[in-house]
Parts: structure tokens; C-alpha cells; sequence
């Protein structure tokens, strides 16, 4: 499927046309109707054009739909869309592209929602006939389609909005599911109906038939083990008020399933981790704006943990596009240990220095117009700091450049981890650029 533009609005057309443009990707594609330029031209002419409640309310249904019949195929990340009423997106499977451009263009053309009802209804997943009350077996091919751990997984997001726990185990060819309520996450979908909309309890009170199919025992633990057991109790606390995490991050990111500050918080703990790709020959690298694209990636994911930590506008390293010299010649060096970068050192070349005692409050000495390396930023994983790590990258930059260690040049302002560091490895001073 290639990308396409249908217009809905006759020759001659110009900015304020309305089209819906069809963009594919590997798991959907997308159907969207542009109609923002339409919006913008009827409001300078005093006339309002919010769309009606029954067309937000059965894009809305349609959107519903169709995003759970793509998780539930796999797909695993979000979904974003631009605001109604300039923009009106669908996201859908690609044997429903057709259905979806002819039902928005019914829509927004006869003001007909019809055709966005019956590609909904055509789309909805029987969620609640899967999470009825009951231990039983659902068929792959006759209940449902994706393998079977993915369906699982994907059903197991959906009990959870339902505010029920499913007890379930994937097969080779089926999906064992018993839905579950306890009384704990009972008394929250009852004292909080806005969670829940029109939430109806129906596993409580439900009894297997004497003749229910049994769930095959493979050496699990046993069931109903909090069987009768009561609700926990809670009670008011003061917290900690904390927001954010030493790596940078604030503390409890939803983003992706809650992952993305594990993620980074272990990179930053202990290091980057090597891409499988990358060859590396000794355990330090330099890497130029000429290296291959994917060494410059894995500078530049380096270079984004400091700039999270410092809260920096920019990271240090950002040389992504095509391979080029720079006048300054700007490298990062990158020290690596059981497969993760601990280590990372972006550099630079100038001319253009004073030499500081670092004493807090004493002024820079003369200028100096002797080319030296400067450090740009030195940062070292948290699990490795006060080891040496820093000391070792700068050693190897000097040696790299053939001058000590005393004659390189430090980025101004200096911070405080940073200060500590030239002193210790440069205690008559340093200079500074």
C-alpha cells in the first residue's frame, strides 16, 4: 500500500480543501482528514465549525475499536493524534482502509455517521465475552486469532481496565483464562465509579457448572490460595515529597508501561549498553563526526544521560547526520566494561585558553593561544564513579593529542564533579577555554 491523498472538496482547490490523506506503516495505516485549513478559513468569517457530538462520538468509537484490534494483533507501542476539529484520525488494519475513507468522507460530507458506526461495530473485539466469569479454554482459530501469548498479554491489559485479575496461561494452541475479582479491587470499582463506567460485578457471585472443563495441571502453584481472605487495609501516610530521580528522570514515569526510567536509570547506574553491531577492538573508543552513523548514535545515547542528569538544554554530542569534518575537530571517547559504556568524554580543539589555580573566587590568568584539546563534558556511570574512570578517559586524551594532562583544557563553567576531578588529576591548576 502506498501513501495517498483523496480530496473531498471540488476544483479549484487550494489550503482550505479538505482531503483525507491514507499513510501506511508496518503495522496500520493511517487515515486522517485535514481539514484544518477549512476550520481556519470558516472562523475568520465568524462561523464556528465544531463538529457535532454524534461525529466526535462515533470517531471516537471507531478509533476505540480499531486500536484494540491492533494490540490485539501485537503491536505493542502508543498512539498519538493531532486535535479535532482541524484534524479527525483513525488509525486502522489494512483491510479496513477503504471502509475508513469512505465512512469519514460520508461523514464529513452528508453529515452521515452510519458508515463510522458500522466500521465500529465491525472492528469491536468481544472483550467481555473473553473475560465472562468461569474458568474456560479459548481455541486459537476459533476464539480468537493472534498466538497465544500475545492474546494473553493483550487480554490481560484489558481485565485490568475492567478492574479484574485474570488468572491466565497460554498453550500451544489455546489460552487458559479464569477472571477473577477479589474484594479489595471490588470495593474500588464500587467506590469509584469514574474509573469504571458501567461496571457490573459479575464474578462474585459465579459458580463453575459441575460438568466445566478443568484446567490442565502442569506443576503450577495452586489456585484460590486467597480464597476468603480480607480486603487490605490503609491508612492515610505523609510521603517523601521527591519528584525526581538522581539520573535526571522524574520518579514513577508512565511512559511505556512504566519502563522508560528502569530503563535509563540502569543506563545511567551502570552504563549504556554495547549495541551488538559495534566491534570493539580495545575497551576505549574515539569516536569523530566521520565514524559510521552507528558509533555517532551510541555517542549521542551516551550523551543524553548527563545531559538528563545536569538538566542541560542539549546533549554534547549530536553529529546524526552525514559524515563530515568538523574545524574543531570534535570526537567523544567512550570507555567501555561488561558490554556497557561507563565512560564518556566529548572533546574539541582551540586556541583560545587561560589558565585558572582553581581557587573558588581567584580570577583567570593571561590568555594563551596554544592549540590544545579541550573537555568539553566528562561523565562516568554512577556505579563507576570515584574509581578512576574520569582520570583514565582524560589520561587517553592527552595521549591522543601528545601533550600531559596539566596542558588540557577544561570547558567553562566547570562543575563541581568536574572540579574535583582536575584537582585531583592536575592539583597546580588547569586551564580553562
Amino acid at each position: 500500500m502506498t501513501e495517498r491523498t483523496i480530496h473531498l472538496d471540488p476544483e479549484p482547490r487550494d489550503w482550505r480543501s479538505r482531503k483525507i490523506r491514507v499513510r501506511p506503516s508496518r503495522w496500520y495505516a493511517t487515515v486522517e482528514l485535514d481539514r484544518d485549513g477549512y476550520v481556519t478559513a470558516e472562523r475568520s468569517r465568524g462561523r464556528v465549525r465544531e463538529l457535532p457530538a454524534a461525529y466526535v462520538d462515533a470517531v471516537h468509537r471507531v478509533r476505540s475499536a480499531s486500536i484494540d484490534c491492533i494490540w490485539y494483533d501485537g503491536y505493542s507501542e502508543g498512539f498519538s493524534w493531532g486535535g479535532e476539529p482541524g484534524w479527525v484520525t483513525l488509525f486502522v488494519q489494512f483491510p479496513h482502509v477503504e471502509a475508513a475513507v469512505s465512512a469519514l468522507r460520508i461523514a464529513e460530507l452528508d453529515h452521515d455517521y452510519s458508515g463510522l458506526h458500522a466500521l465500529a461495530e465491525r472492528l469491536v473485539l468481544p472483550v467481555d465475552d473473553w473475560l465472562a466469569p468461569g474458568e474456560r479454554e479459548l481455541i486459537r482459530g476459533v476464539d480468537f486469532a493472534p498466538p497465544p501469548n500475545v492474546f494473553l498479554k493483550f487480554l490481560r491489559g484489558k481485565a485490568k481496565e475492567r478492574g479484574v485479575r485474570l488468572n491466565g496461561r497460554a498453550t500451544t494452541g489455546s489460552v487458559w483464562v479464569r477472571p477473577m475479582l477479589s474484594p479489595a479491587q471490588k470495593l474500588v470499582c464500587e467506590t469509584s465509579p469514574e474509573r469504571y463506567p458501567g461496571w457490573v460485578d459479575r464474578w462474585t457471585e459465579h459458580v463453575d457448572a459441575d460438568d466445566a472443563p478443568l484446567r490442565p495441571w502442569v506443576g503450577a502453584r495452586g489456585e484460590n490460595l486467597s480464597h476468603g481472605a480480607e480486603p487490605v487495609q490503609f491508612r492515610a501516610a505523609e510521603t517523601p515529597a521527591i519528584e525526581k530521580c538522581p539520573c535526571g528522570m522524574r520518579l514513577g514515569e508512565a511512559e511505556y508501561g512504566g519502563q522508560t526510567h528502569a530503563l535509563d536509570h540502569a543506563a545511567w547506574a551502570f552504563g549504556a549498553r554495547v549495541p551488538k553491531n559495534l566491534e570493539w577492538r580495545a575497551d576505549l573508543a574515539v569516536v569523530t563526526t566521520q565514524s559510521a552513523v552507528a558509533w555517532r548514535k551510541l555517542a549521542y545515547q551516551v550523551a543524553r544521560l548527563p545531559q538528563r542528569e545536569n538538566h542541560y538544554d542539549f546533549p554534547s554530542w549530536s553529529h546524526l547526520g552525514e559524515p563530515k569534518v568538523t574545524p574543531d575537530n570534535v570526537r567523544a571517547y567512550l570507555l567501555q566494561t561488561n558490554g556497557s559504556v561507563i565512560g564518556y568524554l566529548n572533546a574539541y580543539d582551540t586556541d583560545k585558553h587561560r589558565h585558572w589555580d582553581l581557587a573558588d573566587g581567584s580570577p583567570y590568568g593571561d590568555e594563551d593561544e596554544t592549540l590544545r584539546p579541550v573537555i568539553g563534558l566528562v561523565w562516568v556511570a554512577d556505579a563507576y564513579r570515584r574509581q578512576g574512570v574520569g582520570a583514565t578517559i582524560v589520561q587517553a586524551l592527552a595521549d591522543d593529542f601528545g601533550c600531559q594532562v596539566a596542558d588540557v583544557s577544561w570547558s567553562s563553567p566547570i562543575s563541581d564533579a568536574g572540579r574535583r576531578l582536575a584537582r585531583r588529576i592536575s592539583p597546580s591548576g588547569v586551564w580553562v577555554s
